[in-house]
């Protein structure tokens, strides 16, 4: 399960605690063309030890996942300054709210007893996603059509993205890749995610109208895109040569890196139609804390 343990792990076992406006900007360093500015908001779920971000809405709320004092991680939804945890009946010590639609649907995943499995919350109930056959399945973003991807592990601990629109569940493999995943769709039914081919490398990749396209950033080792919204834009993080963790926007062919001021690593992750970005950074003390960067 080794996307499980960049998902699940990589983005769980980062996380950190207290809301409040950030007082600095966010840094990009632009390919090809110039700097661009955000206005950066620090995340930080009152309480918690670690805080990620994950999906945003065009309304601006935003969902993630937080650690609390005992190590066990549980989804969030903020809402005009106010959290609400996220914790389907039955979970265990393992919940994590991954994608919010404009009609205030959420996705995400959570462990019990039985394993991992995809959740939807609507109005208030819960209905668990598991694809027919896996042993694991996790559900990362919900569009304003209410399609859902995400990705599941087969019984030979193989990993497939889904798509599931209107209870029907399809899976996306890259030619040629050895494992698959779907993390991000817009409105339009395209769909991004990464794939690692037969020497393991990971690439990012666009999915439309059944075509895919491979995403690497120029020079870099490893390239995730995680989530696109109606213009088209994507969102992910890459790892350099050194093996930095940076945060990535792609517009239009062009990549501009995200870096927050004095963090060790910079992780961006779900897009907006306006075009604000959350994620999570990593301070220097090893903290780990949200964020949302608007443009």
């Amino acid at each position: 399960m080794r996307q499980m343990t960049m998902f699940a792990q990589r983005l769980c076992s980062m996380l950190g605690g207290t809301f409040f406006a950030g007082a600095f900007a966010l840094t990009l360093v632009t390919t090809p063309s110039g700097a661009s500015a955000f206005n950066l908001t620090t995340i930080e779920v009152p309480g918690a030890t670690s805080t990620t971000a994950i999906g945003i809405n065009a309304h601006g709320q935003i969902v993630g996942t937080f650690t609390d004092a005992g190590g066990a991680f549980h989804g969030f939804l903020l809402d005009g300054g106010s959290f609400t945890t996220i914790d389907p009946p039955g979970a265990t010590t393992g919940t994590e709210a991954g994608g919010i639609n404009a009609h205030g649907q959420i996705v995400g995943e959570f462990s019990d007893a039985s394993g991992q499995h995809g959740y939807l919350l609507d109005e208030g109930t819960f209905t668990t996603i598991d694809v027919p056959g896996a042993t694991t399945t996790l559900a990362v973003t919900i569009n304003n059509r209410g399609q859902i991807v995400g990705f599941y592990d087969d019984v030979s601990d193989t990993e497939h993205g889904f798509l599931l629109d209107k209870g029907v569940f399809t899976t996306i493999d890259v030619p040629g890749a050895t494992r698959t995943t779907a993390f991000g769709v817009n409105a339009r039914g395209q769909i991004v995610g990464e794939y690692a081919d037969v020497s393991d490398t990971v690439h990012g990749y666009l999915l439309e109208k059944g075509t895919f396209t491979t995403i690497d950033v120029p020079g870099a080792t490893f390239t995730a895109a995680f989530g696109i919204n109606e213009r088209g834009q994507i969102s992910g993080f890459y790892v350099d040569v050194s093996g930095t963790e940076h945060g990535l926007l792609l517009d239009k062919g062009g990549f501009t890196t995200i870096d927050v001021p004095g963090a060790i690593r910079t992780n961006a992750l779900g897009i907006n139609a306006p075009g604000q970005i959350v994620g999570f950074f990593t301070d220097a003390d090893g903290t780990v804390h949200g964020f949302v960067a608007t443009p």
